[in-house]
């Protein structure tokens, strides 16, 4: 570990903080991602929208459907389009190209609003991109939104605090005409594989009607008239807690955040929301929805468990709720956490972090693959839990692994959700793969079997003889 970040890892039970809301440690490959990264995957799922990358092509390639976020309608989202800024626009600025750009994007493609991200280069260059915005607005006749997401203005989180800001000027732009006091916005939840589909039809059995997704399965016209509802519910509270918060100073309406991954934080969730209406009926019918919901996955879960109980599990993830409710899954499956750490957590969150795990789990914000490697490998752990960038450092480990990110297919929310992460996380531990690997070995060498080039009696065909490995270096 490097010396300027040990005070960003503690364990569980040590009595010191960790430190996190900093910049990361130069010289540590940290697995955060850029401003421009943490705005695009928050309004990417708007998927009646025209995204826009004001910057070189690499820009428009980094981030682009990483997301499994489906939709139920348009697939303009899908579509990634670049200005392609080069030697030319670096030297007399790309605001022209930018307008072109604008203009014949809108006239093919015909999108209900348009979002321009600022990225690196067009912010050193000095490109007004509010100026272009306000011009193609007035002049095209949909909102033309300005992301102020240039990657050097911070790392992820400063990403997602600009695309609430472009949302901002969404909200509050539509009727609210035909909206019910029981009514809700969902918001940080991405639609993963189809997830917010699985909480809309909880919401619907409940009574509850939902006014806007955001942005998961999003649409421009929803998203102008979410001001009308009563609740918002958030569910990545990382990435849409400060638009929560800007929408209950400016229109009055509360908050509360909430998760939908895992048994026990699904069933609080709905519960919240019911507790929010005060309705009698509301309630009644959310109790029905989780008991029957409950008594489909439990029998399933026990079973599952009895290979599982014992095992050992890490996790290093994007917003701190979502590790806060694999904590939990995990222990329900009969698995100890002896790891978890996260990329945006707020020292609250690991504080709560800590009450909620066993004394001992390391506890790290902000890691590199270096570091994780040598937790995975003290810790002997027989899954981690992380996105696309940590799969390969698990895989070299020989340990298995389990998508938890933006890039899955399989939806992981919700009481179904949890079927389908305990069905994944007991094909993950319990491949016979890996009692092929060098860290099942005993403490002092083991045998693989090898061809050697030694001829046999005939001189023609090979033997096969024992082949002595050092468990230390997993190696011949």
């Amino acid at each position: 570990m490097l010396d300027a970040r040990k005070s960003q890892v503690v364990t569980a039970g040590d009595a010191r903080a960790v430190v996190c809301d900093r910049p990361s440690v130069a010289g540590s490959v940290t697995q955060r991602a850029c401003t421009f990264c943490g705005a695009r995957v928050v309004l990417y799922p708007i998927s009646d929208a025209l995204h826009l990358v004001h910057g070189p092509s690499g820009c428009a390639a980094f981030t682009w459907d990483i997301r499994g976020s489906l939709s139920s309608g348009p697939q303009l989202h899908r579509l990634s389009f670049n200005t392609d800024i080069r030697e030319n626009e670096v030297i007399f600025g790309g605001e022209k190209k930018l307008l072109r750009a604008l203009r014949e994007l809108v006239a093919e493609h015909k999108p209900k609003a348009a979002f321009v991200y600022a990225t690196c280069l067009t912010g050193v260059i000095g490109d007004d991109v509010e100026a272009v915005c306000r011009t193609a607005t007035t002049e095209l006749g949909i909102p033309v939104i300005p992301v102020q997401s240039e990657g050097f203005r911070g790392t992820k989180k400063q990403g997602y605090s600009a695309a609430c800001t472009a949302l901002g000027q969404l909200i509050g732009t539509g009727s609210t005409e035909g909206i019910g006091r029981l009514s809700v916005n969902i918001l940080g939840d991405f639609n993963i594989a189809g997830e917010i589909w699985t909480i809309k039809g909880y919401l619907e059995r409940m009574g509850i009607e939902v006014v806007a997704t955001m942005t998961g399965d999003g649409r421009v016209d929803a998203i102008r008239r979410a001001h009308g509802a009563t609740l918002n519910v958030v569910q990545c509270a990382g990435s849409m807690t400060g638009l929560a918060k800007m929408m209950q100073e400016k229109y009055g309406i509360p908050y509360i955040q909430v998760s939908f991954f895992g048994l026990e934080d699904c069933a609080d969730a709905l519960y919240q929301i019911a507790g929010h209406f005060a309705d009698k009926d509301v309630m009644a019918r959310t109790r029905q929805v989780v008991r029957e919901e409950t008594a489909t996955v439990l029998p399933e879960l026990a079973r599952l468990r009895q290979d599982l109980n014992g095992k050992v599990a890490a996790l290093y993830v994007g917003g701190a709720f979502k590790a806060f409710s694999l904590v939990k899954a995990l222990r329900q499956l009969g698995m100890r956490v002896a790891m978890a750490g996260t990329q945006t957590g707020a020292q609250a969150d690991y504080e709560h972090l800590k009450d909620l795990c066993d004394s001992g789990t390391i506890l790290a914000d902000d890691t590199n693959p270096l570091e994780l490697a040598g937790w995975l490998s003290s810790c002997e752990v027989d899954l981690f839990i992380g996105g696309v960038k940590e799969r390969p450092v698990a895989y070299k480990l020989g340990i298995g692994f389990c998508d938890h990110n933006h890039e899955r297919k399989i939806g992981l929310a919700g009481f179904s959700g949890m079927t389908s992460f305990a069905r994944e996380v007991h094909a993950t531990v319990m491949s016979p793969v890996w009692k092929l690997v060098p860290r099942r070995a005993s403490a002092r060498s083991f045998e693989l079997r090898a061809l050697s080039s030694e001829p046999a009696g005939d001189g023609r065909s090979l033997v096969l003889r024992p082949l002595s490995v050092e468990p230390e270096r997993g190696v011949p």
